[in-house]
């Protein structure tokens, strides 16, 4: 008793759509999603001892195919040029968040100066209202003027 045989027809369904996914860039077994004949088979579900000997050309005419669209599937580059674009949309929003960090950490200090500063200033507002202030009176004479507006002989 031997085993069964294998459907030739239902293998080349399997690698055509395997094929038509990774092409696609929507693989569901290939991890990278690389246009291989060994994530072809990957993504086939099949072993390269079946597919080899019956469907060689099948992986070729995926080679060409592969090859006519630069070995990387058309999703896979769209997400690749949006990943280069937000990387330097990153590297932008770093740079702008390090500068603002700066400017706080700046302003933030400067606060801090200037609450000093008007606690100082409360606080010697407050002590020049504690102390008492005698007012003297002055006696203008008949000639003189008060203040003098110039040097005194």
């Amino acid at each position: 008793m031997g085993r069964r045989p294998r459907d030739r027809d239902r293998d080349a369904t399997a690698i055509k759509a395997a094929a038509e996914r990774l092409l696609a860039g929507t693989p569901l077994r290939s991890a990278s999603g690389k246009l291989t004949a060994t994530e072809l088979i990957v993504e086939a579900g099949l072993r390269r001892d079946v597919v080899y000997p019956h469907h060689q050309d099948l992986v070729d005419e995926f080679r060409l195919r592969a090859q006519a669209q630069d070995r990387v599937p058309t999703a896979a580059q769209e997400l690749a040029e949006r990943y280069a674009a937000v990387t330097e949309e990153l590297k932008e929003a770093r740079q702008q968040l390090a500068e603002e960090r700066k400017l706080t950490r700046y302003l933030r200090r400067t606060t801090v100066e200037l609450a000093i500063e008007a606690e100082n200033l409360r606080r010697d507002q407050e002590d020049a209202a504690d102390a008492t202030v005698v007012s003297m009176q002055r006696r203008r004479g008949p000639g003189r003027r008060f203040p003098p507006s110039g040097p005194e002989s």
